[in-house]
C-alpha cells in the first residue's frame, strides 16, 4: 500500500483552524440539576429552547453499539451532504486541487466540487458499471485528493468489486470515499469492517433508505479518528438539531422493526423485477444490490410521460452516462408496486 498521511492531504488553512467553541461544548452534563446561564438562550421550556448536544453523544453510542466502531470514528451531519462538503472543505484546496467520479453516480459529488471550486475528473464506470481501476489511477497527480465510490451505486444498482475498491485503496494516497446510502439492502458487507486497516478509507451512511428518516436529515461518517477530528474543526457547532437527534435514535433503538421492513423492501424487489418481465417495452432488467431498480427501455422519455399521467413518479435516468433510455424505479409498498406494474400493463 502507498504511504498514507493525513497531515499531507489536510488543507494549511484547516491544519492550522482553532475551532469555535460553543457553550455546550465547555460544558458536559453532570447527571445532577444544573442552572444554565451560559448560552444566552430563552429560559423559558418549549423542549427545544436549549441548544442540542454538539457531538450527539446519545446517538452516537448506539451508532457504535450497532455498527461496532467507536464513537470517536463517527462524525454525523446535515444529511450526508453536509457530510459531503465538509470532506471538500477540509481536504480540497479551491482552484488547486480535483477529485476523482465514477459516473453515472450520485450527483451531488459533481455538484459539491464545483461549489467548492474543486476539478472532478469523471471516469467513466465499464459496461458493467464497474470502475475503470487502471484509468481511475493513470488520471490521478499530486493534487487528486479524494476519489468517490458510491456502491451499491446510484443510479446502477449494483455494488462494486471488492478487489476493485482493495486496489484503488492500495494504490492511492489520497482519501477513498465509499458511499454506503443502500448498503442496509446489499448482500455485500459494509466496508465498515475494513476501517482499521485502510487510515485513508471515509464511508458515509444515511438513515435517510433503510431506516426511512428522509424527512429528518441525518448522515453519518466513519473514518479515523484523525480524519474525524480535522472535520470536528471545521462543522457548524450545532449542524444536527434536537429533533433529529431524538427521531433518530428512537428510530436507531428500533432496529427490530427497520430489519423487518429492510425485509419486506427486499421480498418487493424481487417481485417487482420478476414482474418487470412481462412488461413487453422493458428492454433489460439491471441486478440491484439497492431499495430500486434500473431498467432499459424502448424510449424513456416517452415512458416516463404516460407513467405521470397514470399518477406514477419514477426517475428518468436517460441523460446520465452509459444510461441510454433507462428508467429507474424506487421499491415501494406492495400496494404502490401493483400500481406501477397496472400503469405499466396499460401503456403503449
Amino acid at each position: 500500500m502507498k504511504k498514507f498521511n493525513i497531515h499531507n492531504l489536510v488543507r494549511p488553512n484547516v491544519a492550522g483552524l482553532k475551532p469555535y467553541s460553543s457553550a455546550r461544548d465547555e460544558y458536559q452534563s453532570t447527571g445532577s440539576e444544573m442552572v444554565f446561564l451560559d448560552a444566552n438562550e430563552n429560559p423559558f421550556q418549549t423542549d427545544v429552547n436549549r441548544y442540542p448536544d454538539p457531538q450527539q453523544r446519545n446517538l452516537k453510542a448506539e451508532l457504535a453499539k450497532i455498527k461496532n466502531v467507536s464513537t470517536e470514528h463517527i462524525l454525523l451531519g446535515n444529511g450526508s451532504d453536509e457530510v459531503l462538503d465538509l470532506l471538500f472543505r477540509a481536504f480540497c484546496e479551491p482552484a488547486e486541487d480535483n477529485v476523482i467520479t465514477l459516473p453515472p453516480t450520485y450527483g451531488m459529488y459533481k455538484v459539491l466540487a464545483n461549489i467548492n471550486n474543486i476539478e472532478n475528473r469523471e471516469i467513466l464506470l465499464n459496461l458493467d458499471f464497474e470502475p475503470n481501476v487502471e484509468e481511475i489511477l493513470n488520471s490521478v497527480d499530486q493534487n487528486t485528493k479524494m476519489i468517490f465510490l458510491c456502491s451499491p451505486n446510484n443510479p446502477t444498482g449494483n455494488s462494486f468489486s471488492e478487489q476493485k475498491i482493495i486496489h484503488i485503496l492500495e494504490n492511492f494516497k489520497g482519501l477513498v470515499i465509499i458511499d454506503e446510502a443502500y448498503i442496509d439492502f446489499s448482500t455485500e458487507e459494509s466496508w465498515l469492517n475494513k476501517l482499521e486497516k485502510y487510515p485513508n478509507l471515509v464511508i458515509t451512511q444515511t438513515l435517510s433508505k433503510a431506516y426511512g428518516m428522509a424527512g429528518i436529515r441525518l448522515g453519518i461518517c466513519y473514518a479515523s479518528e484523525e480524519i474525524i477530528q480535522i472535520l470536528n474543526k471545521i462543522k457548524p457547532p450545532y449542524n444536527v438539531n434536537e429533533l433529529t437527534q431524538l427521531r433518530a435514535l428512537e428510530r436507531v433503538l428500533n432496529k427490530e422493526k427497520v430489519d423487518s421492513e429492510i425485509s419486506d423492501l427486499l421480498k418487493e424487489r424481487a417481485l417487482l423485477s420478476k414482474a418487470l418481465v412481462q412488461v413487453n417495452f422493458i428492454e433489460k432488467i439491471y441486478p440491484s444490490d439497492a431499495n430500486f431498480i434500473l431498467v432499459k427501455v424502448d424510449d424513456a422519455n416517452k415512458r416516463y410521460d404516460q407513467l405521470l399521467e397514470k399518477g406514477i413518479v419514477i426517475r428518468n435516468r436517460t441523460t446520465q452516462p452509459l444510461c441510454e433510455n433507462t428508467l429507474r424505479f424506487t421499491v415501494g409498498t406492495g400496494e404502490e408496486n401493483y400500481k406501477l406494474l397496472e400503469a405499466l400493463k396499460h401503456i403503449d
